[in-house]
């Protein structure tokens, strides 16, 4: 498993649209959100630690913050052919297992990753109702013990966005497993 952590942000660029399957085995598009007034991207998978430590939280928020127009997103872009347990059925029970409330999306020709940028598992963007990037870093300050956490970095950027204002604090990087791209 190698750690990695997301690019360095690019603030203020718009949101990439994509044409992707759920879990839900409906296709999703930007339009489908037009009406949240927030949108999180988070790529994700199956078998990453990182990922697999935080889904819990990532499902408390969005029940938290969905009746206040916040939409997450989960795109996972992994090589299903190396990585079997990324692979869409396991998707659905990987949703089905940690009661996702989100649409979970699967990124078959990691396209999508691929145009946003995207590093590892988790790497989260947050876009405001624009659709231009204001936040991208990672979820909270303690990924393996959720009782020691001291910042919670994407709320403190969602509020900030709710409320009208700007992000005004330090943006860390996600942390986590590299996507694992497909060999061309």
């Amino acid at each position: 498993m190698a750690l990695l952590h997301g690019n360095p942000v690019r603030l203020n660029t718009p949101a990439i649209d994509f044409s992707l399957k759920s879990v839900d085995g409906k296709t999703y598009s930007l339009k489908d959100f037009e009406n949240r007034k927030i949108l999180v991207i988070i790529f994700m998978c199956n078998h990453c630690p990182y990922v697999k430590a935080v889904t819990g939280r990532f499902v408390r928020f969005q029940a938290e913050y969905g009746a206040k127009g916040v939409q997450l997103i989960g795109i996972n872009p992994n090589d299903t052919d190396a990585y079997p347990e990324d692979s869409y059925p396991n998707m659905k029970i990987f949703a089905d297992e940690r009661e996702i409330n989100f649409p979970y999306l699967f990124d078959e020709t990691q396209e999508t990753a691929t145009k946003y940028d995207a590093v590892c598992t988790p790497d989260i963007y947050v876009y405001d109702e624009k659709r231009l990037l204001r936040y991208r870093g990672r979820f909270d300050d303690n990924w393996q013990e959720e009782g020691k956490v001291t910042a919670k970095d994407l709320k403190k950027a969602v509020d900030s966005l709710l409320e009208g204002g700007k992000i005004d604090f330090a943006q860390v990087p996600s942390m986590g497993c590299s996507i694992k791209w497909k060999s061309n």
